[in-house]
């Protein structure tokens, strides 16, 4: 099949979609620009900081991306591309789009508070605080495994290490121009761009070659400073310069598509049961990112809300943003079905997703004249940028989760240091660097499991409180019954696995999230039934 078609059929759903359901989904829930956010409300200079919508869906955008969209996708594909296709626009415009722009739409309505704090307020503390242990363990996860990402990616490739640090640089720089010396923030775009594509030649002249343990301490100073400065001076401007890379890398990639016009050499559909690996429900939680990712409802909880300048403007941050993300997971089939040849397993497993996905797009560009090696060295210093923008971000959502914890305590006096900035930041930068030096590949099947789950959670902490105030929750609990199915059952088989693996570790672990929950998902359905008895 010509994959051209996957475009195309790709972005018109998509796009009609956003126009139907996305508008659907504000007039369901009630989303009123007369309303003041709590980016203005609240207002601190620190966290909450009015933003405008391009510069906050660059961030966002940038935040729940990273490398998802095109690792998961590209590992689902030994199913064959339609279940993945399929999955990817069912998903996102029914599952995780709602989920994204759920999160965010109910945190802005919690003062910019986190799903934790949501859980709180709708199923009383002791919800708040098992979703809150649950989330901070989940990113400690996530930023061990990217911190050990990231440090690999700069040893093997080390223009993506120089030009890494000079995008710090320049985002302080950008952060500074537009917020304290008030410079129109087109103009600063268009220089920042400049600057930014400067600092990708810069690195391709002047690699900084370092062992993967000096970049692992220096990765985990740098999470440290990003968690706690004021967001407007280093995390927005850097995640909404980094977009623009993967805005020219899906751009570039598609023209390139358009011109190649690429055959699918994958098979359509392989089996049910592949190297013994079931379709149901491993394709629902390897996509991951590209459909629906339990991280999305932390960002879009955590840090997003915080910054929106108008409640209309979630739609196109929250539901556009996710939609964007399925344009660039099917890119990811598209790169995985040309290049793979039809033997796409036996190219996994030579250098991973990113690598099929860096030579595909360069093997696009080269369709209108960049040289195969700049275009392919291009895709990896992206997907490497966005890696490095999932792992600040993180660091940042469980500084806020660990002191959101605490805060009931702190009205005891007691624990009061616990909810210091600093310190809630340095304990969980100190822990997830201790496990990004066991190695991503110990952690990533805890973090599948374990993100998936969230957003099962996620979805019932909205379904919950939309039924509290008398909203429709159906496409809400719709969703969030099948997560569940799937990440309970993912859970079960990976208990069973890792037993026969002698993996006791990863077992308790396993184990101790389905506890978890199954505990809140029979507290969700409790305070449902209350709400029917109510209406009834």
């Amino acid at each position: 099949m010509n994959s051209i078609w996957l475009i195309i059929v790709g972005i018109v759903i998509f796009f009609i979609a956003y126009r139907t359901y996305g508008t659907y989904l504000s007039n369901s829930w009630g989303v009123d620009n007369k309303k003041e956010t709590p980016a203005h409300t609240d207002e601190d200079g620190i966290d909450y900081v009015p933003t405008k919508a391009p510069v906050l869906l660059g961030h966002h955008f940038s935040s729940i991306a990273g490398a998802g969209p095109i690792v998961g996708p590209i590992q689902a594909s030994i199913f064959g591309w339609v279940p993945v296709m399929l999955w990817i626009m069912i998903g996102g415009i029914f599952f995780g789009g709602v989920h994204d722009y759920g999160s965010l739409f109910a945190s802005i309505r919690h003062d910019g508070k986190s799903i934790g704090e949501i859980i709180g307020t709708n199923m009383g503390k002791r919800g708040k605080r098992l979703f809150s242990i649950f989330a901070w363990l989940t990113l400690l996860l996530i930023i061990a495994a990217f911190t050990n990402i990231t440090a690999n990616t700069f040893v093997s490739v080390p223009s993506a290490a120089t030009s890494s640090l000079l995008f710090i640089l320049l985002a302080i720089i950008f952060g500074i121009l537009v917020y304290r010396k008030n410079v129109p923030l087109g103009i600063s775009t268009i220089i920042g761009v400049v600057l930014l594509f400067i600092c990708i030649w810069l690195g391709m002249v002047f690699p900084l070659s370092l062992s993967k343990t000096t970049w692992i301490f220096i990765l985990l100073a740098y999470i440290f400073v990003a968690s706690v400065v004021p967001v407007w001076i280093l995390l927005q401007p850097r995640d909404y310069l980094s977009s623009f890379l993967l805005y020219a890398l899906v751009i570039g990639a598609i023209i390139g598509i358009f011109i190649t016009r690429p055959s699918l050499q994958l098979e359509p559909f392989v089996g049910f049961n592949v190297d013994k690996t079931p379709l149901f429900p491993m394709l629902f939680v390897t996509v991951a990112c590209g459909a629906i990712s339990g991280f999305h409802s932390l960002v879009g909880s955590g840090t997003t809300s915080k910054q929106l300048d108008k409640e209309k403007d979630a739609k196109i941050i929250g539901y556009g943003g996710m939609l964007i993300e399925c344009v660039v997971a099917i890119v990811a089939i598209i790169t995985a079905g040309y290049i793979s040849k039809g033997e796409l397993s036996n190219l996994l497993g030579d250098g991973g997703p990113v690598n099929v996905f860096s030579n595909g797009v360069g093997s696009f560009m080269a369709s209108f004249g960049i040289p195969i090696g700049v275009g392919t060295s291009f895709a990896a210093l992206a997907v490497s940028a966005f890696a490095m923008t999932s792992l600040d971000t993180s660091t940042r959502l469980g500084r806020f989760v660990f002191q959101e914890f605490f805060e009931d305590f702190k009205k005891k006096d007691t624990n009061s240091l616990l909810t210091n900035r600093y310190i809630a930041t340095g304990i969980t930068v100190i822990l997830a660097g201790a496990l990004a030096f066991k190695g991503w590949d110990a952690v990533w099947p805890l973090f599948g499991s374990a993100n998936q789950l969230l957003a099962a959670l996620s979805l019932m902490a909205i379904a919950v409180w939309l039924a509290n105030i008398g909203k429709n929750n159906k496409m809400i609990t719709i969703p969030m019954v099948f997560m569940f199915a799937v990440t309970l059952t993912a859970l079960v088989l990976l208990v069973i696995n890792n037993i026969a693996s002698g993996q006791p570790i990863l077992v308790i672990f396993a184990v101790l999230l389905f506890i978890l929950a199954i505990i809140l998902l029979i507290e969700a359905i409790n305070k449902l039934s209350k709400n029917k008895k109510i209406e009834a």
